[in-house]
């Protein structure tokens, strides 16, 4: 029985849907602090691999291993796209970040990261906060946007990132990157979304806005004079462009048929649910900017801080995002394929040239 149990899951994991060319896939156990996490290392071609940890209660191991599995390509592809010399990994804790988080949890996981000698380096990531990040640090050096290795919370840069891709992506549609008069749809207020609402409206943008915490609406309607929607209605009020700044798989079958913006593009991460909502938005003439192209900012900070650089270089290859999805849009135009396709075309070339040097 014992050695079935065994074969099941040890095929379970060589023969799962996601695991591609993983190069390293980690378990982690601490009985002490009860911590149980998956660390997928999935390419280091480029450099280390770096991706957050995340903290979330998976419902079973196997939806960590997905996720991580699923999380790591994607900053594989965010990194060699950003033009990062840095691979992509990623870690997930089986853990809610409420009730089970610990300082003890949060030192255990720094000791896993640093039997793994550098091959990935974590950061903060959803359920994980600048403290954690600091414990972490504690055991391991393999660690970024922590008070000694830079610049601290991401998310300005990735919400500067985002709106740079915004003003690119008018800039393709409507032929000018002048957001002024434009209505756009922000879905999600939380550090970056409100950010970028911010930087929108300061550009003279009218702003519809909707998050599940109501303190940030009505901050939102106060500050810039907003329009309130519910959030399961944000993708389908007429405005001209819609910004996804909530949780993933927002662009599916059901929504996607009701989008009435020309563009849609901002800081949520694996927007898509499946390759074919990309392929529906193309064929409804809707602009897709691809998520981990124009949500890069905060790993660019985290990558290329020092503690006593400043932000210059982290904001010029920031606001090189919106340069960056220019190509993507020509190219996709050109080939007349989807801007996502196109991304994983580009980072796949760079992967695939620095293999050959």
């Amino acid at each position: 029985m014992n050695a079935l149990h065994t074969s099941v899951h040890h095929s379970a994991v060589f023969d799962h849907p996601e695991m591609g060319t993983h190069e390293d896939i980690v378990f982690v156990q601490d009985k002490a602090t009860g911590l149980r996490a998956v660390i997928a290392v999935h390419d280091t071609t480029l450099g280390p691999a770096l991706g957050g940890c995340r903290v979330w209660p998976y419902k079973h191991p196997y939806d960590a291993l997905t996720d991580a599995l699923r999380l790591s390509r994607g900053m594989t592809y965010k990194n060699a796209l950003a033009g990062l010399d840095l691979g992509g990994g990623k870690a997930v804790i089986i853990a809610d970040p409420r009730k089970d988080k610990s300082e003890a949890l949060m030192e255990a996981f720094g000791r896993h990261v640093e039997r793994l000698s550098g091959t990935y380096i974590t950061a903060e990531d959803v359920g994980v906060s600048p403290d954690d990040m600091e414990a972490v640090a504690r055991n391991t050096a393999h660690v970024r946007g922590t008070r000694a290795t830079g610049l601290g919370d991401p998310s300005p840069y990735t919400a500067l990132g985002v709106f740079e891709g915004i003003k690119a992506s008018a800039k393709f549609v409507f032929g000018s990157s002048d957001l002024e008069g434009k209505t756009v749809s922000v879905q999600g207020l939380g550090h970056v979304g409100f950010d970028v609402a911010s930087q929108l409206h300061a550009a003279g943008a009218k702003l519809i806005v909707s998050d599940i915490h109501a303190p940030a609406v009505l901050k939102a309607i106060e500050t810039f004079g907003a329009t309130a929607v519910d959030p399961a209605e944000a993708h389908m009020v007429d405005a001209d462009i819609f910004v996804p700044c909530a949780l993933g798989a927002g662009l599916n079958a059901r929504t996607v048929p009701q989008i009435q913006a020309k563009i849609v593009a901002g800081a949520a991460n694996n927007q898509l649910q499946t390759p074919a909502d990309g392929e529906a938005l193309k064929n409804r003439g809707i602009l897709y900017a691809p998520d981990y192209a124009i949500n890069a900012g905060g790993v660019i900070s985290i990558a290329l801080a020092t503690p006593d650089s400043g932000d210059k270089l982290v904001r010029e290859k920031t606001i090189a995002i919106g340069e960056t999805l220019g190509v993507i849009y020509e190219r996709a135009a050109r080939e007349d394929v989807t801007p996502e396709r196109v991304a994983d075309t580009m980072a796949e070339e760079r992967l695939a040239k620095a293999r050959r040097a």
